[in-house]
């Protein structure tokens, strides 16, 4: 009896203990078993980037070839106008040539006084004792020639006293920016003082001292 129990015993603790033999098997080899591959995705990405790519590109070559087409109109526009376009500026630069030219006379005109005018505010205004000689109204200036009557003194005195007169008269500062005394002489004719004025017109330059 003891005998059967123990070959049980020892029959179980056999069966326990898993059979051994050699695994031949090479990995390697053996086909992958993943349903969907990684590579799969990698591929799928990589093909969506080079279309969108190639759209792009396509997209970008057809407006270069757009804005090509529109050059080449333009520029056959501007030839097609070059020629009205040269005739224009230079009926412009002939008429800004002969505007100036104008607007130089008409200023000319405009800043010259009325010699009539004048002459009758001078008469007008002249002292007692002096007298008129020449009138000359120059480019940039009014020339006045005079004799003044009197004593040597006194004439001097009357002549230097014109010239505060007429740089004080309203009517003679409106026109000419400056009034001097350019010349005082005997007359040796007549005894008499000669008096020369000097009446500069505001839109002459100065006189540059040589």
């Amino acid at each position: 009896m003891l005998s059967r129990l123990k070959r049980k015993t020892d029959a179980a603790g056999a069966a326990v203990v898993p059979a051994w033999h050699p695994n031949f098997r090479n990995f390697e080899r053996l086909p992958d078993t993943k349903v969907v591959r990684t590579a799969f995705f990698v591929n799928g990405l990589a093909a969506v980037f080079a279309i969108v790519l190639l759209g792009w590109l396509g997209y970008q070559e057809l407006q270069i070839r757009e804005l090509r087409q529109s050059i080449a109109d333009w520029e056959q526009e501007i030839e097609r106008d070059r020629a009205g376009s040269g005739r224009a500026v230079a009926l412009f630069k002939k008429y800004q040539a002969e505007a100036a030219r104008v607007t130089e006379i008409d200023g000319f005109l405009k800043s010259r006084p009325k010699v009539s005018s004048l002459l009758l505010h001078l008469a007008a205004t002249l002292p007692g004792d002096i007298a008129f000689d020449t009138f000359e109204l120059k480019d940039t200036a009014l020339r006045l020639l005079v004799t003044v009557r009197g004593a040597p003194d006194r004439a001097s005195g009357t002549a230097s006293a014109y010239v505060e007169q007429l740089r004080a008269d309203p009517e003679i500062t409106a026109t000419f920016d400056d009034v001097s005394l350019s010349n005082l002489t005997r007359n040796p004719r007549n005894g008499r003082l000669a008096a020369e004025y000097t009446l500069r017109l505001k839109s002459a330059e100065p006189a540059k001292k040589p």
